[in-house]
Parts: C-alpha cells; sequence; structure tokens
C-alpha cells in the first residue's frame, strides 16, 4: 500500500510518500480500505516530535480516516462494506489501508460523503466535548470562537446552533476568512484587530458566555475580558505557539472559567464516551441540523503540503487527503 510516512522529526517538509506492507489486524481491530484521511493540528506536532503522544519513527502520519470495511473482528456489529469514519488514534491513518479498534469504527450517515466523513470525528467530536461536557452550554447563549475559519473553528461553526446557542461570532484574520466563516454559519464574523471592542458592540456590552480557543497566544486576556459574568473560556490549543497565562484575580472579579478541553485525553480514560458522542452527533448530521464538513481536499502525493497549510495557518476549513 502507498502512505504518507514521517522519517525525520523536520515537520510537514519530511513526509514522505512510500509503498509499504498493508497492516495486520489486530484482536478487536477492524481493516480498513481508507478513501479520504483527515489531517488535525496534532499531526502537524507529531512531525517535530513536539505533541504529548509520540509514536516512534518512522511512522504514518494522521490518525482519521474514513472509508469501507474491509475485515471485521468476530462477533462484531459492523459488517464488511459499511462505509464508515474511524481513529485509527495514533498515526497510521493516511495510506491505503488502516486498522482502527472496533470502539472507534462509526458507520456514517448516508448524507455524509467519505471525504466529508474524513473531517467529522476528530474536530466535531472535539467541539461537541468543549460546548456539552466542558462548556455546558445552555439554550440561547452565545458562542465565540477564535481561528474560526480553520477545523475547530469550522466545526464550531456548524455545530454550535444544533447543540443550543442561540449567537455564534467567529473570529477572524482576513476578509477572506470571514467569507469562510459566515459560510459555515457564523451569526456574526469580526477580524482579529480589535475584535474585543467589536464583541463588546455587538452584545450591547454583556460580553459572550463561552469562549472556545484553539489558538492562545496574545490575545488570551481579552478573551477572558471579552466574558460575560458566569462564562467559560474553552482552552483547546495553542496553534499560535504561544502557551498563555492567567491572573486569577481577573477570574474572580468576574465570576468566569478558564477550562481545560483535553477530547482526546477524556477519551481515552473514559472509553465509552466515543459512542455516546457519536449517538448524539450522528442523528444531527442525519438530519441536516449539522451539515456535513465541506472538507479541502489533497491528493495523497501532497499530504506533505496539506500538513503545512495548517503549519502554516493559511488552511481554511478540515484538510483532508484523498487516497482513493
Amino acid at each position: 500500500m502507498r502512505a504518507a510516512q514521517v522519517g525525520k522529526l523536520d515537520g510537514p517538509s519530511a513526509i514522505e510518500i512510500v509503498d509499504l506492507p498493508e497492516p495486520a489486524i489486530y484482536p478487536g481491530g477492524v481493516l480498513i480500505d481508507v478513501h479520504a484521511a483527515g489531517i488535525a493540528f496534532p499531526d502537524v506536532l507529531m512531525t517535530r516530535g513536539l505533541y504529548q503522544m509520540k509514536p516512534g519513527l518512522p511512522f504514518v502520519v494522521g490518525g482519521e480516516v474514513a472509508g469501507v470495511v474491509r475485515e471485521v473482528p468476530e462477533g462484531s456489529s459492523l459488517r464488511p462494506g459499511a462505509r464508515v469514519a474511524a481513529l485509527t488514534m495514533l498515526g497510521n491513518g493516511v495510506a491505503e489501508t488502516a486498522v482502527a479498534p472496533e470502539h472507534a469504527v462509526f458507520e456514517l450517515p448516508d448524507n455524509v460523503s467519505l471525504e466529508a466523513g474524513a473531517g467529522v470525528l476528530f474536530n466535531d467530536l472535539t467541539v461537541h466535548f468543549c460546548l456539552t461536557k466542558r462548556g455546558r452550554l445552555a439554550e440561547g447563549e452565545t458562542v465565540l470562537v477564535h481561528g474560526a475559519a480553520g477545523g475547530i473553528g469550522t466545526s464550531t461553526l456548524r455545530m454550535a446552533k444544533a447543540l443550543g446557542a442561540g449567537r455564534v461570532i467567529a473570529v477572524v484574520s482576513t476578509e477572506s476568512k470571514a467569507q469562510v466563516a459566515k459560510a459555515n454559519g457564523a451569526t456574526d464574523v469580526v477580524l482579529t484587530e480589535g475584535w474585543l471592542a467589536a464583541v463588546k458592540e455587538l452584545t450591547g456590552g454583556r460580553g459572550v458566555d463561552i469562549v472556545l480557543d484553539p489558538v492562545g497566544g496574545d490575545r488570551f486576556t481579552d478573551s477572558i475580558r471579552s466574558l460575560a459574568g458566569g462564562g467559560r473560556l474553552l482552552v483547546v490549543g495553542f496553534t499560535a505557539g504561544e502557551i498563555p497565562t492567567v491572573k486569577v484575580n481577573r477570574l474572580l472579579l468576574k465570576n468566569v472559567e478558564v477550562v481545560g478541553a483535553a477530547w482526546g485525553e477524556w477519551v481515552m480514560s473514559h472509553p465509552t464516551y466515543l459512542a455516546e458522542q457519536w449517538a448524539e452527533v450522528a442523528p444531527l448530521l442525519a438530519s441536516g441540523a449539522i451539515p456535513a464538513p465541506d472538507p479541502v481536499l489533497y491528493p495523497l502525493d501532497r499530504t506533505a503540503d496539506a500538513v503545512a497549510a495548517l503549519d502554516e495557518r493559511t488552511a481554511t476549513g478540515k484538510v483532508v487527503v484523498q487516497l482513493r
């Protein structure tokens, strides 16, 4: 099979397309003919050895796939030929064939293509976890999302109203990204330059109930300032590179919270949680209440470019590599 392999920790440019033996199916594993594979920011970090989980070299990049089931464990509720999305958990995704644990393999609704299906698990389930489990989103609340034209950002825009938000404010860096945010369902869009004042004006000075922040960096303190009383700032990641700090007196004065939202860590320590999430999200995808993602597609030969697009923060929406 052909696969995208990292042989040295020099960043996305080190990814090479190689021929490898097909993976052996392990007990409880599902063998999948991969049609598309999702790319996420942890893939960028892993190409430099900077992610908290570090696969040994060489490794196949990517942990999120969509394809057709070829082989299932005995007694499985899945069937060969089923269209599925799956998490391979750590690497081994951008390959023509992959194995995923059965508990992380889910049949796709008929209205979700395999290309879109490669983008629904990592980002959508992260956002679902953030807004429901960690953010305690209540009906009608206002959600603000930074990096709103990126993978997590567009997922938030697509999903927040279906999960109960009354208003969704997107923060983006350019006018072209503003158009992406609007196309994905933003109620309002503001540019990063002067974003806090714009948000205060939009909300009549009240502020927002939830900030979902995959960016970090120097806007963190203003994110706290943007919260209404009782608001929650969800820390999802640090694509800006800088890990910010918080003066806790700011939390005390406004009765606000800074909440860690590490979906991957939660999934690893709560083995039934993925299935619980999919039971809530899949019907919303099937009904159209949550639109399927419209990913940016790259061929396998350009996997390095796909990962670099996230590294350079030029990507808009979900980035997916096509293998079939």
